[in-house]
């Protein structure tokens, strides 16, 4: 069978693209359904985008690939098109947009922009070889690809004049994620940076925790990067939420986080002028009466850091010690919850080898490489969505214009 294009991957960006690259498009993946991280993203409501994409929002080893992309089809430009279709949303916490209905709404929507488009959608098909098909056997003078897949069909052969790979990362491989993308590019001699979970909870040795799943607050986290003030919420194994989430991108295994408990208050003044109102409160119970922390979390820190005597007997050093504890909690992770959990992979094919306007490679003419495969990270909030809609449409725009 010829084809014009042939996508792998019938998610977000492998869709998108499929929907506006124009000729004969087939687009394969080896799920039983397309686009399952749509219909999981937000608690089913997807995520879709954020109201503040910016390129500093994105983890990369040149942070400045996705600033041609995201420039060409913005935010703005995904929000026009549901509603051209229909799809209404709303607003949460810090610019992220969320379907009003469920998630399936922007995967309908993705369908039926593909059936109009004439592209051929096949599930439960994989792709086992693929081959550079040359005139001359020089790779500079490519004619396109040829693919064996097998799939309900049986093996098949088929071939197309360029190749988009768009089958994601590593990340949640019980919904059948692999490294499939990255193997590919190294077939033709692509690197790969170094992969690895992101946005994923932490876990901590000895069940630290333990004592304290369930218990959140608002909080202001860093790793190696910038602090992220969101939620966190202490789990059996460590530790979760948005801003711990946000964290993990940039934390390292034996690196240190640091996390300020109040980052809404001057714990020291706080602590310092309650002293002279409720002096005989005890110290812990002062923590969680005052509303510095949850009382749970009062208690075990009393223990953890022997918080003994009442707010009057402390002296205003020993105040300022414990605002510091407070607001500067240093913690070493013994590790994560691993691509089990991680909502997204870090890490992918470098983009030094890759075009940022067309999302074509250097290497290889007629080969292209869209969405979470590539070694660009957003952070959590929708960014990592619009990423596939901005790097799948400046794909589908250069090989329509071909």
């Amino acid at each position: 069978m010829e084809y014009d294009t042939i996508i792998l991957g019938a998610g977000a960006a492998g869709l998108m693209c499929a929907a506006h690259c124009g000729g004969r498009v087939l687009v394969v993946d080896h799920a039983r359904k397309p686009a399952e991280k749509i219909r999981i993203s937000g608690g089913g409501r997807c995520n879709f985008t954020n109201l503040d994409v910016t390129p500093e929002k994105f983890i990369s080893a040149n942070p400045h690939f996705a600033r041609s992309a995201l420039a060409r089809y913005t935010q703005w430009d995904f929000i026009d098109l549901l509603a051209r279709h229909g799809i209404t949303w709303h607003e949460k916490t810090l610019g992220q947009l969320f379907c009003d209905g469920r998630s399936a709404a922007i995967i309908d929507m993705l369908l039926r922009m593909c059936a109009r488009a004439g592209a051929e959608i096949t599930l439960e098909t994989t792709a086992t070889a693929i081959t550079p098909l040359t005139r001359s056997g020089n790779a500079d003078d490519a004619t396109g690809y040829g693919l064996t897949l097998s799939g309900p069909e049986g093996r098949r052969q088929v071939r197309a004049r360029r190749l988009v790979l768009a089958t994601g990362g590593k990340s949640i491989p019980k919904m059948g994620a692999t490294g499939f993308a990255y193997d590919v590019a190294a077939q033709f001699g692509h690197s790969v940076t170094q992969t690895r979970p992101a946005l994923v909870p932490l876990t901590f040795s000895a069940d630290r925790f333990r004592p304290l799943a369930g218990t959140a607050l608002p909080a202001r986290v860093a790793a190696d990067g910038p602090p992220f003030d969101e939620a966190l919420l202490f789990t059996h194994r460590g530790l979760s939420g948005p801003a711990i989430l946000q964290a993990s991108s940039y934390w390292r295994e034996g690196a240190e986080i640091v996390v300020n408990l109040c980052p809404g208050a001057d714990a020291y003044a706080v602590l310092r002028a309650a002293r002279t109102k409720v002096g005989r409160r005890s110290l812990v119970r002062s923590l969680d009466g005052l509303g510095l922390i949850p009382a749970r979390l009062a208690d075990h820190l009393g223990t953890e850091w022997v918080l003994t005597g009442n707010l009057a007997d402390q002296s205003d050093r020993a105040l300022q010690t414990l605002a510091d504890r407070l607001t500067h909690w240093r913690l070493t992770p013994s590790g994560s919850e691993g691509y089990r959990t991680a909502e997204v992979t870090l890490g992918g094919i470098d983009t030094a080898e890759i075009s940022s306007k067309t999302m074509e490679s250097r290497r290889q003419p007629g080969l292209y490489f869209i969405g979470e495969c590539v070694d660009v990270t957003g952070w959590l909030g929708g960014y990592n969505f619009q990423w596939a809609w901005s790097s799948a449409m400046a794909a589908a725009t250069a090989i329509a214009a071909a």
